[in-house]
C-alpha cells in the first residue's frame, strides 16, 4: 500500500501523530515548539494533517508539493483553497520545514515545495519569543494605530474599501519587513490583505512599506535579459568573477 493511501485512513493519521508527539516531548517540547492539536470539534487540524503528511516515512521523507498537499487536505476540508500551514509550521512554529519558496538553506527543495527535515531539532534560529503568536494583542493594536490603523505599502485603511480592489473591506495582518526572519516584533508591518499576499516572500520592506532588498533571488529568472545582464554585471564584479 502507497503511503498516500496510508496516510488517508483516520487510524493511521493518529499513529503517524503519536509518533511526531514521541520525538516532539523529548526534543522539541524544551526549545518552544508548538505541536498542533490532532482534532477541533472532531475533525484532524489542518496543521496536523500536514504534519503526519510531511512526516511520512521519517527519518526518509519526501520533498512534497503545495499541490499535493492542497488536494490531500480536502479530502478533509473541500472548501480549502490554499494550504500555507506547511509555511507556517515551519519558521512560525518551529517544525524543522524547507520551503522552496522561502529559499530555506541546506537541501534543494523546488519553488511550492516543502520536506520536513528533521523530528529532533527545530527549525534553523527559531525562537520561541518570535512565534507568530507572541506579540500580544495589545502590541498589535497599537503597532496598527502608530501606522493610522492602514497598510503600510499601500495605505489602505483597516475596515474600509481596499484601494487596490474597491470591492474588498480592508483587514491588516501581521506582515514580514524581512520573510527570511521570523515574524518576531522587530520584523512585523501591517499590510492589508492584498498587499500581504502580494510577492510577500520576495522583498524585505522598510518601516514604511516599501522595497530595500530582495528576499527571494528567484525572482532574478522571471526578469527581463537586460534586467538578468545587469544583475550579472554587478555581482560579477562584486565577486571579481569568481565562479558560484
Amino acid at each position: 500500500m502507497k503511503f498516500r493511501d496510508y496516510i488517508k485512513k483516520d487510524e493511521n493519521i493518529e499513529k503517524v501523530y503519536k509518533t511526531i508527539e514521541k520525538y516532539y516531548n523529548v526534543y522539541l517540547k524544551s526549545v518552544g515548539v508548538k505541536m498542533p492539536n490532532l482534532k477541533t470539534k472532531g475533525n484532524f487540524t489542518k496543521d496536523t494533517l500536514v504534519l503526519t503528511y510531511l512526516a511520512r516515512g521519517y527519518p526518509k521523507t519526501r520533498i512534497v508539493s503545495k499541490k499535493d498537499l492542497t488536494e490531500y487536505i480536502r479530502k478533509y476540508y473541500p472548501s480549502v483553497s490554499d494550504v500555507q500551514q506547511a509555511r507556517h509550521l515551519g519558521k512560525q512554529k518551529g517544525w524543522y520545514i524547507l520551503s522552496g519558496t522561502r529559499g530555506d538553506m541546506g537541501e534543494k527543495v523546488p519553488k511550492g515545495s516543502y520536506k520536513l527535515v528533521s523530528l529532533e531539532q527545530p527549525y534553523p534560529g527559531f525562537s520561541p519569543d518570535f512565534r507568530s503568536d507572541a506579540p500580544e494583542e495589545k502590541f498589535w493594536q497599537e503597532l496598527k494605530q502608530k501606522y493610522g490603523n492602514s497598510c503600510s505599502t499601500c495605505g489602505s485603511v483597516e475596515g474600509q474599501p481596499n484601494r487596490n480592489n474597491k470591492s474588498v473591506r480592508t483587514s491588516l495582518d501581521k506582515g514580514h519587513k524581512d520573510p527570511t526572519k521570523p515574524l518576531g516584533k522587530n520584523n512585523i508591518i501591517p499590510q492589508c490583505q492584498i498587499c500581504n499576499r502580494a510577492d510577500k516572500n520576495n522583498w524585505v520592506y522598510d518601516n514604511k512599506g516599501r522595497v530595500t532588498k530582495l528576499a527571494n533571488p528567484n525572482i532574478i529568472k522571471r526578469s527581463s535579459k537586460e534586467t538578468k545582464w545587469e544583475v550579472y554585471k554587478i555581482l560579477y564584479k562584486e565577486f571579481k568573477g569568481k565562479k558560484p
